[in-house]
């Protein structure tokens, strides 16, 4: 195993949150390079928020696009059992839920409490979003999310 002196370690930690920065605003060549150098793909951070999290909850199209390219998984969940497409649901990002599923993020993934995509689709509601995921879901409509739908016009 390898063992860091203090100052490696405080400059891994920087490099990390280097590259969280570089996820949550779009900046897909320097992550690349940090990939490239061999930056696990599935890193995440104090919050198990991962890369991709990073950059769908901010919308950052081409890093996202990049990571899932690499392999970065889809529907990996954070510290709160949330995946980066419930995330995308809530801030209301279509483009960003297009990507996730054409990547295979599960639209019916229960985030905890039965707290699924359409569910964040219908309470924040992004009936767009709810649409989208409604072509991709497995599952039927449960009767709230019938009514929720109904109301979102």
């Amino acid at each position: 195993m390898l063992q860091f002196s203090e100052e490696e370690e405080k400059k891994l930690e920087a490099l990390c949150a280097q590259a969280f920065d570089f996820a949550r605003n779009d900046d897909k060549e320097s992550l690349e390079i940090l990939l490239n150098a061999g930056l696990k793909i599935n890193l995440s951070n104090h919050k198990g928020n991962t890369l991709l999290m990073l950059a769908a909850y901010n919308n950052s199209l081409n890093v996202a696009r990049m990571l899932l390219e690499r392999g970065a998984e889809v529907d990996k969940k954070n510290d709160k059992a949330q995946t980066p497409l419930a995330g995308v649901c809530f801030k209301g990002f279509y483009e960003m839920a297009e990507l996730l599923i054409q990547h295979g993020a599960n639209p019916d993934e229960d985030n905890g409490m039965g707290l699924t995509p359409m569910n964040c689709a219908i309470l924040f509601r992004r009936k767009d979003i709810a649409q989208l995921l409604l072509k991709h879901s497995k599952k039927k409509l449960n009767f709230l999310q019938k009514i929720g739908l109904n109301f979102l016009g």
